[in-house]
């Protein structure tokens, strides 16, 4: 019966930390758009630290020119979006330096962007980081673990279909 199950056991895809931190419920982000699922179900990070890390291999579907926010469509097709901080578009791009661009193939713990989380602060937003599969409804199986720091290391959502 062992081998039969791992016959017919499902392949998930792992997607790491994006930031090194303390992983959360989605539900948590003091924001509808994400704490309601929106754009798709997810976690978030209350980061320790601004460096923002691909959570796999990944082609960048678009890197936002303020550097805020960073979309990228997985090997395996899921559609991911990672938003650092909250209302932070407003910053126009001042925290954020881009080491990315669109189109750029990725790999898992490859730097994408950094955020200086001090300055985030400093203005009074929230550092939150949400991170979304945006095509959640073409997954059946969404798994997130969540609740204890993390690094890019640490698996946080694990997909099947």
């Amino acid at each position: 019966m062992e081998f039969l199950k791992k016959l017919f056991k499902k392949k998930t895809d792992d997607f790491y930390a994006p930031m090194a931190g303390k992983a959360v419920p989605i539900t948590q982000v003091p924001d509808p758009t994400f704490a309601e699922g929106m754009l798709g179900n997810g976690i978030a990070i209350e980061p320790a630290e601004g460096k923002v890390y691909a959570p796999c291999d990944a082609t960048v579907d678009m890197m936002f020119t303020t550097g805020h926010a960073v979309s990228l469509v997985a090997d395996c097709g899921a559609e991911v979006l990672i938003h650092v901080g909250l209302e932070t578009v407003s910053l126009e791009g001042k925290p954020f330096t881009v080491h990315v661009a669109n189109g750029d193939k990725v790999k898992k713990g490859q730097l994408l962007l950094e955020a200086d989380i001090e300055v985030i602060k400093a203005a009074g937003l929230p550092t939150i980081t949400p991170m979304l599969i945006c095509n959640t409804d073409d997954y059946p199986t969404f798994n997130t673990f969540v609740g204890k720091d993390v690094t890019n290391e640490d698996v946080v959502i694990a997909l099947a279909k």
